[in-house]
């Protein structure tokens, strides 16, 4: 396993909200998942791809995540990080392209690095672009600490060498079609460097400073029994207990019956919202009302069948009829669009309520449930 610094970039999000917490999880053990392995045979194989297309001679990387998703993925980002490299060299013949680079930030965070995906330096702009494999949660550039750092790790290499005036921060994650991009001077990131995350950065090495619960929460090794966590749901179940900072053994057996009921409780309450929302036309703040995803469908399978078997198409079943995405890929997308896009349809989502920095298009409450059951 790789050296890990202990405020590191991809935890800033939540050290720097909650600057105890880097100290705290260091009772716990790291722990791996199958989605962390699978992320890092997406980055090993896409650091293969982009330095094979920079010149280097490189055997193939093979791990237990093959696969024709995985090959065609990692192609989206690295499509991306070439459309960069070659934006870069148009405009700096002496552009410099780095790939998984260490970059050291230690002059604001103690001891802080972390490894850029992808590090182009040129006149201008400096452009930092990360590869994101999950799908779970849709990652923005915008403000975003981690690759803020990276922007501090490269200035520190280049900005001497580079008259670099403009930060460009990117991030790719092609499972979700999300490409983010966010743009910083250089002056406005040394100002935040100077004035927030070295103060911040100093509190969290020492494990000072109070905890702070929220959504920075997800991925902390110590969310199960944090404190601070706790009594922002026991703030609601109105429970009370002493105030060291993890709940012992026995606290979380007491604690059972009373997480459940605060998530039936929050259940109850998320349905009430939304209920309001479509059928009162209720305006929730900081939230909207969405069409939830759908997936597309066949109208009729004979039909299909029948359509695919005219055009000399076999090998269309397994115990059915295969999936659309499956057809799709078998097909081709423009051979799929010929021959089955009268025959493919995709519902209306059901009417949902998110957060207003989804995406997705708002609906009109007034139709949305009757959209919904026609």
């Amino acid at each position: 396993m790789g050296e890990h610094a202990t405020l590191s970039a991809s935890s800033a999000y939540r050290w720097l909200k909650c600057t105890p917490a880097p100290r705290l999880e260091q009772q716990f053990q790291e722990q791996s998942s199958v989605f962390a392995e699978e992320g890092t045979a997406a980055h090993t194989l896409s650091e293969y791809k982009l330095k094979t297309y920079l010149g280097q001679t490189l055997n193939r990387p093979e791990s237990d995540f093959d696969s024709e998703e995985l090959d065609t993925y990692t192609d989206s980002y690295v499509n991306y990080a070439k459309e960069l490299i070659a934006e870069a060299r148009n405009r700096c013949k002496d552009s410099i392209i780095l790939v998984e680079q260490r970059l050291d930030f230690s002059k604001y965070v103690p001891s802080g690095f972390g490894t850029g995906d992808l590090v182009i330096v040129s006149d201008e702009i400096l452009d930092i672009c990360d590869l994101k494999y999950g799908k779970g949660v849709e990652v923005s550039a915008e403000n975003n600490p981690q690759m803020k750092l990276y922007a501090l790790g490269a200035l520190g290499l280049f900005d001497s060498l580079y008259d670099i005036k403009t930060i460009r921060m990117s991030i790719c994650q092609p499972r979700l079609e999300n490409i983010s991009v966010s743009e910083i001077t250089v002056g406005k990131l040394i100002e935040w460097a100077e004035t927030e995350l070295k103060e911040k950065a100093n509190l969290a090495i020492k494990g000072e400073g109070d905890f702070q619960a929220g959504e920075h929460c997800r991925f902390c090794k110590a969310r199960h029994t944090c404190r601070a966590r706790a009594d922002s749901f026991l703030e609601i179940a109105k429970c009370d207990f002493k105030l060291p900072s993890l709940l012992t053994d026995d606290e979380i057996a007491s604690l059972l019956e009373k997480t459940n009921q605060i998530s039936n409780w929050a259940a109850d309450v998320w349905a009430y919202a939304t209920d309001m929302a479509i059928t009162q036309n209720k305006s929730w703040t900081g939230y909207k009302l969405v069409e939830s995803r759908s997936n597309r469908k066949y109208i009729n399978e004979e039909s299909v069948s029948k359509t695919l078997t005219d055009a000399g198409i076999v090998d269309i079943y397994k115990q059915s009829l295969i999936g659309i995405s499956e057809m799709e890929r078998k097909l081709g997308k423009k051979k799929f669009s010929e021959l089955l896009s009268a025959l493919i349809e995709k519902p209306l989502g059901k009417p949902t309520l998110v957060k207003d920095s989804d995406k997705r298009s708002e609906i009109k409450t007034n139709t949305a449930e009757a959209d919904f059951k026609k």
